[in-house]
């Protein structure tokens, strides 16, 4: 071999990168096998896919308002939408004040109410509490005010016959008389978790945080006469203080509502002597809370014959810290105390009758 090597350089020199070639093979294979850090994506699988970002909406002015149909930001906007305003429509409040007395006489349908939706701070300011309604439902029906503010008017919110209207979410302060009032005949209704304060800044025994119906030495001026049968609305989940009248007035001639969960606190009450006085038929007054009554918490009064009967208390909760009754039902009448509410603080008890179921 070595003699072919002499004799062969070019030999020499294949079998040197022979032997070369041999040698990395084997180190090769007598290597571990080493695992990469990182494993690139297979290039044959498919390519993610991205999740697309949701579509905007465009978000109701308030909770529980459709969609705007109409944006206003001036009192001007206001009137010219409240007039022109169809049954279906949303009208959105802007923040910002709405100096003016303002009027709704188009009616929506059970189907198709029409809407008037704000924040807190989207203000209709009626500018005076000596005169005016900041807001009133003038014979219009199907109605759902939500969410706004109401301030500076003789009354807050005025509903004359309307029906299934909603009143909610406002907040209603510095009024001259009562803050929302239902009357001529305006059923059906909702009023529910408003924020009513400050009332009776024009006459103390007026200033009533909610009041239904009429009382009989008006009827003539407002129901032809005859009994304002405001029947069968809902006064529920509202927080009403500082009002120099009752926190809420029921009115002889009203039949058949509920007043429900709300909240009451009776501190600044001059002309009132009770969170609640019912003088109509048949009402439901349950799950109330009252605190600060210069005497009772709720009471009954029988102004005309047939009226402030077939009423019944339960489960509220009365705080009195006055000197008279938790209820007081003069006359005791039809009406009927549930041993499931209870009272504190109060001077001279839990009630003038005895309490039942």
């Amino acid at each position: 071999m070595i003699a072919l090597v002499r004799r062969h350089p070019i030999a020499a020199i294949a079998l040197a990168l022979l032997s070369g070639a041999l040698i990395a093979l084997l180190i090769f294979l007598l290597l571990p096998t080493s695992v990469p850090d990182r494993v690139d994506s297979d290039p044959s699988a498919p390519a993610p896919t991205e999740t697309p970002m949701p579509t905007p909406t465009t978000p109701s002015i308030a909770e529980g308002c459709d969609v705007a149909t109409v944006t206003v930001s001036s009192a001007a906007e206001l009137e010219s939408a409240l007039s022109d305003a169809q049954p279906g429509d949303t009208i959105a409040l802007e923040p910002g004040e709405y100096s003016g007395n303002f009027v709704a006489t188009v009616s929506g349908s059970p189907d198709s109410p029409i809407e008037l939706c704000g924040s807190p701070t989207s203000v209709l300011n009626g500018g005076t509490t000596g005169d005016g309604y900041v807001f009133h439902l003038d014979g219009a029906q199907y109605w759902r005010l939500i969410g706004f503010s109401v301030t500076n008017g003789q009354k807050g919110v005025m509903a004359d016959n309307t029906v299934g209207s909603l009143i909610d979410g406002l907040t209603v302060s510095h009024i001259g008389d009562e803050a929302i009032h239902l009357r001529a005949f305006s059923t059906d209704n909702t009023v529910s978790n408003n924020t009513i304060s400050d009332t009776g800044k024009r006459k103390q025994k007026f200033g009533e945080g909610i009041y239904i119906g009429t009382a009989e030495s008006n009827w003539c001026d407002i129901s032809d006469c005859q009994p304002d049968k405001s029947d069968r609305n809902v006064v529920e989940g509202n927080t009403i203080s500082a009002t120099t009248a009752e926190s809420v007035d029921i009115k002889e001639g009203t039949t058949g509502g509920v007043l429900r969960n709300n909240s009451f606190d009776g501190s600044s009450l001059t002309e009132g002597d009770s969170w609640v006085d019912v003088k109509g038929n048949g009402w439901l007054i349950e799950g109330n809370s009252g605190v600060n009554s210069p005497l009772d918490g709720f009471q009954t009064h029988e102004i005309l014959d047939g009226w402030g009967t077939d009423n019944t208390f339960r489960g509220n909760s009365a705080t009195v810290n006055g000197s008279g009754f938790g209820f007081s039902l003069t006359p005791v009448r039809d009406n009927v105390v549930s041993c499931t509410n209870s009272v504190s603080a109060a001077g001279e008890g839990f009630s003038n009758v005895n309490c039942s179921g």
